[in-house]
């Protein structure tokens, strides 16, 4: 299975700009977000392995995932790509980028991050892993995503957070597992950032509870070149909780990439 390609949607032309989703998500919560941007580039949205319609892998660590999106990419005939990664798509992305920089012209890390795991952080995996395995999927997830988004746009949002959690039930548990133990064990990936030879975009919500805001301060000078875009009353969702000014960004920033 690890060999398998990903499931993919591909719309527009243009430079190819490619999306990978985060943990419990798949590459329907991209649909509203890229929809625009198909009238100038070409979108490539992926289920990541285990998730949405990709099948589950052998190995879920970032090395791996990577491996199967530059597999998808190859086949898809990918030769450059800004490369865009939403929270756990994020840790795929830069050790992707860390694999094959040559392939990149840009990367976004979408509340995401290249540090690693926090001893809590880590210790707060594995009580979510050994909460999986006794209460469920379907029990995580009723109170897994609605603080991912800022407690005042909460109610606002309430269909994305509910898109979001029929999603995140239709995950398996395997999955889930598997993914926890995964980004637990990640390396740390500033080095990637630093030796970045394409350009960086940080978007960032400073209300984030996933990715906190001093975690994006730490790394969004290390890159050479680099843009940052912190988000106000935004926490881990910007692609739902200010759809327009996140997409907005993303687009001037891949507008300004070398061809």
């Amino acid at each position: 299975m690890s060999n398998s390609l990903l499931h993919h949607t591909v719309s527009g032309a243009g430079p190819a700009l490619v999306f990978l989703h985060g943990f419990c998500e798949s590459q329907e919560v991209w649909t509203d977000f890229v929809t625009p941007l198909a009238n100038q580039f070409k979108i490539i949205t992926l289920d990541l392995p285990g998730h949405g319609r990709s099948p589950i892998p052998d190995d879920f660590t970032m090395e791996a995932q990577a491996r199967q999106v530059h597999q998808t990419l190859q086949a898809l005939h990918v030769e450059k790509c800004l490369l865009v990664g939403h929270s756990m798509g994020g840790y795929v992305s830069l050790a992707f980028a860390e694999k094959y920089p040559h392939l990149l012209r840009g990367l976004c890390l979408f509340h995401s991050s290249a540090l690693p795991d926090t001893p809590e952080k880590k210790e707060n995996r594995d009580k979510t892993a050994d909460f999986v395995r006794k209460h469920g999927v379907d029990k995580f997830m009723e109170t897994f995503v609605a603080p991912l988004f800022a407690a005042g746009n909460r109610e606002a949002n309430q269909a994305a957070i509910e898109k979001m959690q029929a999603i995140g039930k239709a995950t398996p548990p395997e999955t889930i597992v598997g993914c926890l133990q995964a980004m637990r064990d990640r390396a740390d990936r500033t080095e990637v950032l630093k030796n970045a030879a394409y350009p960086v975009l940080f978007l960032a919500g400073k209300e984030d509870p996933a990715v906190p805001l001093e975690a994006a301060l730490q790394q969004c000078h290390l890159p050479e070149n680099c843009l940052t875009y912190f988000l106000g009353q935004v926490g881990h969702m910007g692609m739902f909780e200010r759809t327009a000014p996140t997409r907005q960004a993303l687009l001037k920033f891949a507008e300004l990439l070398p061809s």
